[in-house]
């Protein structure tokens, strides 16, 4: 399993969020034309030079060293597989040096069965500067990775988010029932809520590095109430800010609602949640309530995968144990260790399999 804890958490995600590069103002959009696909070479996959009339295209933007990217490329596969006339492209950018992207492609194997392109960068300039990054990234006021771009039939951007996000959407552009201009208006309003973002993560530095985790809470709930679309964004944050606190009833009532609603399709998100709240290793550990609601939440993930993803399946083992139920932890991390086709991860599970047999 994934090992994260708060302060790595929350230095991941504020300190990635204030190195990115700032928005021009031009403001590249949902529903404006794409840019031009200016990459140095494809390090996978038959190269794509131009954006065909009438195909759909996913571009998808991330980093050797980005976390969430990682998890997010198996993902981005499953997506690929299921959409077959899609055309997906995942462009390394922001990367301290591009030597590292093509072992670690080549690592990943069929975790990464896509296209895979280095961003184009101009002699004597680093990652931040690449063609693409500024092009698509920067332009688009985009600050986070991973995110994707969908570029529609016609050449014109249709949808921009999290790679998590992106079956529904592609869904509906592949049937002909999205609304782009509904589509514009929603990126819009985000837009609004990046800048409240960013100053957030100014506020919230000082705090965090003080252990202010109450003053911390405080500061998002005021952001989240001016800026409810920043819920995907600061979920984890508050939950792990929640954790810290050991504030049970608050914790287990805001797991149960990410659970039930904003999380309740999404099996990556739910078992991350799960994770949060049942990992043994976490120093301020939740109570019951929580840890009931982490089950329910990594019940709902493993049922979301049809029970084929060996990960979720470990997290779900996790759950039942953390929960008393060690004849359902072995059952199912018995089933996980079976799933498994990595070897090195398979070797993990069969440590905690071994941990929930004694």
């Amino acid at each position: 399993m994934i090992k994260r804890y708060l302060g790595v958490f929350l230095a991941f995600a504020f300190g990635t969020l204030l190195t990115m590069p700032t928005a021009n103002a031009s403001g590249l959009t949902v529903g404006n034309a794409a840019p031009a696909l200016v990459v140095k070479r494809f390090v996978k996959g038959i190269p794509v030079t131009k954006f065909e009339k009438g195909k759909t295209y996913v571009v998808e933007f991330w980093a050797t060293w980005c976390g969430p990217c990682k998890v997010s490329i198996p993902h981005l596969t499953d997506l690929q597989r299921k959409f077959k006339d899609v055309t997906f492209i995942g462009i390394s950018v922001f990367e301290q040096t591009q030597t590292e992207v093509e072992p670690f492609v080549r690592s990943m194997g069929k975790k990464m069965e896509y296209r895979v392109a280095l961003d184009s960068i101009p002699s004597g300039k680093g990652g931040q500067d690449g063609v693409m990054a500024s092009s698509w990234m920067d332009a688009s006021n985009q600050s986070l990775i991973p995110t994707a771009f969908v570029v529609n039939g016609n050449g014109i951007i249709a949808w921009i988010g999290s790679p998590t996000d992106l079956e529904e959407p592609l869904t509906k552009i592949q049937s002909g029932k999205w609304d782009i201009r509904a589509a514009a208006l929603e990126v819009a309003s985000k837009q609004q809520a990046q800048a409240a973002l960013e100053e957030l993560s100014g506020k919230l530095g000082p705090l965090i590095d003080s252990k202010d985790y109450k003053g911390a809470l405080i500061v998002i709930d005021s952001a989240l109430a001016s800026h409810p679309v920043l819920l995907q964004t600061l979920a984890s944050v508050k939950l792990n800010l929640l954790i810290s606190i050991g504030n049970d009833k608050d914790l287990s009532a805001f797991a149960a609602a990410l659970t039930d609603h904003e999380f309740h399709s999404n099996p990556e998100r739910l078992s991350s949640l799960a994770w949060d709240l049942v990992n043994p290793e976490v120093t301020n550990k939740p109570g019951a309530a929580s840890i009931a609601v982490g089950l329910r939440a990594a019940q709902q993930a493993d049922r979301l995968s049809n029970g084929k993803d060996a990960t979720i399946a470990d997290i779900l083992a996790a759950a039942y144990f953390a929960a008393g139920n060690k004849t359902k932890a072995v059952a199912v991390e018995k089933r996980a260790v079976a799933e498994c086709r990595d070897v090195t991860i398979g070797a993990e599970l069969k440590k905690n399999l071994e941990k929930y047999e004694k």
